[in-house]
């Protein structure tokens, strides 16, 4: 019998699994299984260019998170999922998928998710992109200092899996290393609005 245990699959905004006990408000895929019988994490960070973020309820569906199936993920919110690479999940958020494809300016799922793909990974490496911090949509996320920060208003919230902490003034003329995609960049410039988690107590 596999023990309980929190397992390595939390996403934080550069993509990274861990094994912490925040699960958040939504789960996803990286298109099939990256644990084995055990419940432990394979080599492997992904099977497919297709990253979903999900609602964590749907319909009434009961899984056994990590079991036979798919290796499901958690993040903070949808800000965090974005930055990692993900995008909204066509069955069970049809509606927001189908906002963020037409605001990403791409024709398909797939066109979308090989754009992602490219964008997010040099090889097995993440990609990041320079960009002017003034330049950034709300919901975006930036790296500073081995930290996370998500964009938001004139302030810059340190992310954590417990939530964002105290913000911080946001300096619009810096150069910064962001870890949201360029794709999604354009699709939260033209009006797509993730989903929040709450600031950490």
């Amino acid at each position: 019998m596999i023990a309980a245990r929190p397992l390595p699959n939390r996403v934080d905004p550069f993509g990274d699994l861990f094994a912490v006990a925040e699960r958040g408000l939504l789960m996803g895929n990286r298109g099939g299984r990256l644990h084995d019988g055990e419940q432990a994490l394979g080599a492997r960070r992904w099977t497919s260019r297709r990253w979903i973020a999900c609602l964590c309820e749907f319909r009434g569906r009961r899984r056994e998170v990590w079991g036979r199936g798919y290796s499901e993920l958690f993040f903070l919110d949808e800000p965090t999922a974005l930055a990692a690479g993900h995008r909204p999940c066509f069955e069970c958020r049809r509606a927001e998928a189908t906002a963020f494809l037409r605001a990403a300016g791409r024709a398909s799922a797939d066109a979308l998710d090989a754009r992602l793909h490219d964008e997010r990974l040099d090889g097995r490496k993440r990609r990041r992109h320079l960009r002017r911090l003034g330049d950034l949509p709300d919901g975006a996320m930036i790296a500073r200092d081995g930290c996370a920060f998500a964009v938001r208003g004139d302030a810059l919230w340190p992310w954590s899996f417990a939530g964002y902490g105290a913000a911080i003034r946001r300096e619009r003329g810096a150069d910064v290393e962001t870890l949201t995609p360029p794709t999604t960049l354009t699709a939260l410039r033209a009006g797509y609005v993730p989903l929040w988690a709450k600031r950490a107590a």
